[in-house]
């Protein structure tokens, strides 16, 4: 994976939009705990199963809501850099 710039930062950015959203701090350094959280995002396992969402589906939904964040432009270009480099490995 190419560098994406702090991944520190970038956890924080992720954090920030989905509120709900929490990591073991100390479990892993800032990129595998974003890498591991995008990953359950976009195979939707925060959700039940009955009602989980394809991975194309969470993927659209989730770079739209980057999108339509607040977050600076760095930040979402980095994001969905990310979230896409993800999309094509799983």
């Amino acid at each position: 994976m190419e560098e994406m710039g702090s991944y520190k930062r970038l956890l924080n950015s992720y954090l920030s939009l989905w509120n709900n959203r929490s990591y073991q701090n100390g479990s892993g350094s800032e990129e595998e705990q974003l890498v591991e959280l995008v990953k359950r995002e976009l195979l939707d396992e925060n959700s039940h199963p009955r009602i989980r969402k394809t991975k194309h589906e969470k993927f659209y939904l989730s770079t739209s809501r980057i999108i339509e964040s607040d977050l600076d432009d760095s930040a979402k270009v980095a994001l969905i850099r990310l979230y896409t480099e993800l999309f094509n490995d799983i």
